[in-house]
């Protein structure tokens, strides 16, 4: 497969299904069909074992022609987390049923990870799955009980990649599994979570005897923290490493506001945001570095650093941009309370992106942690000290 054949192949689709004419829906499950929603993907689950680097061969024809995309934002945790771990652990039953509408975005995922007392130390959790009957025989039900917290998208999800613990008795990173929740079951509880932005886009999530079936289990029993990595590593890199233009996201708020605004300049803004500009414009390289390195395998511990970088930058130009409006960065637009869709960073006015970047350096991965995996897995440093690692989870202070 090259790139000359992808573009045939991408102009085919596009003369079967002129996106002018044909429903939108429609022309997104055709391009899965034809193996143009993922070309790295196997042939069958909407790719054609393409090297990955081509994709942008299909995107640019595709963007050319004016087709509809698959509005990634309101399905990023599906499409950046969700899809690769289910590539990576699902069955062939399970990719068959859960990529297609996922990549289409017939179907919202959401990542039922954390809990009130297992935020940076993810391994602590005590969301409990035991065998219906409590025989360890491979089939039947999962019944699930527990808690989890700060659930971007839980309120239009379908479906959620969730872990849970489901052996006690041996250290905490050892007695996890892994699983597909449905969303809709019975005992499912969603609650909003309203944050300091005045919006609720995040949840808390209570299990009540939700039933899992085996079926619907990624990976070993026991075996979910392994799991789990494939899909925090996509995570920091979707959070992160985004794809954006020059000047895209933060620093694009700012600049606008520094050019059409001179009556606000002043020598010292200038020169803390000619900083910033460079900084953005480093972290952009840098991620378009990362992700020619994924084309050749999977996301690692850089993916941290970027999503570290991520959030002080974001921290930092927002409070730039509220300095740089004086008065009017102290205005609030308003505190509606509100569910929205997808996680917007750079939205509503400069009140709110600042607001809302305090967030940035907890989710994905707290700043602490995220700063320890890239000390210990990027330059090589000596681990921490952990008292903890071979103490059954039962016997753990709490």
């Amino acid at each position: 497969m090259d790139a000359e054949e992808l573009r045939a192949r991408t102009r085919r689709l596009l003369a079967e299904h002129p996106p002018a004419t044909t429903d939108r829906t429609d022309f997104l499950r055709a391009r899965f069909d034809a193996g143009l929603a993922w070309v790295h993907y196997p042939v069958g689950l909407g790719g054609l074992d393409a090297p990955r680097a081509l994709q942008a061969v299909v995107d640019t024809e595709l963007a050319a022609a004016d087709a509809p995309d698959n509005d990634p934002r309101r399905i990023g945790i599906g499409l950046g987390m969700a899809a690769p771990t289910l590539l990576a652990y699902g069955s062939e039953e399970v990719k068959r049923r859960f990529l297609r509408p996922l990549w289409v975005g017939e179907e919202v995922w959401c990542q039922l990870f954390s809990e009130p007392g297992a935020g940076s130390d993810l391994a602590a959790l005590g969301t409990r799955a035991v065998r219906d009957g409590g025989g360890t025989e491979s089939g039947g039900d999962w019944v699930v009980d527990g808690q989890k917290v700060w659930t971007s998208s839980a309120h239009v999800a379908r479906w959620a990649i969730l872990i849970a613990r489901t052996d006690p008795d041996v250290p905490k990173h050892r007695g996890i599994t892994y699983f597909v929740c449905d969303m809709t079951d019975p005992g499912v509880e969603v609650r909003p979570l309203r944050q300091i932005t005045g919006e609720a886009e995040f949840n808390e999530v209570f299990l009540t005897g939700v039933r899992i079936p085996d079926a619907h289990r990624l990976g070993e029993p026991g075996d979910g923290w392994r799991v789990a990595q494939t899909t925090l590593m996509n995570e920091r890199v979707s959070i992160g490493g985004a794809r954006i233009p020059r000047e895209g996201g933060m620093i694009g708020k700012a600049a606008t506001t520094w050019r059409e605004r001179p009556e606000l300049r002043t020598h010292d803004l200038h020169r803390r945001l000619l900083d910033l500009w460079v900084d953005a414009e480093v972290a952009r390289l840098t991620g378009e570095r990362l992700r020619q390195q994924l084309v050749a395998g999977q996301p690692g511990p850089e993916g941290s650093a970027m999503k570290l970088g991520f959030a002080r930058l974001n921290q930092a130009i927002s409070g730039l941009e509220v300095e740089l409006l004086g008065e009017e960065g102290l205005l609030y637009g308003e505190w509606e309370m509100r569910r929205p869709d997808l996680v917007d960073f750079t939205g509503r006015d400069a009140g709110y992106r600042y607001l809302r970047s305090k967030g940035n350096s907890i989710e994905g991965g707290t700043t602490e942690v995220l700063l320890n995996i890239v000390a210990e897995r990027v330059l090589g440093l000596p681990s921490e000290p952990r008292n903890d690692k071979d103490v059954a989870w039962k016997d753990l202070a709490r």
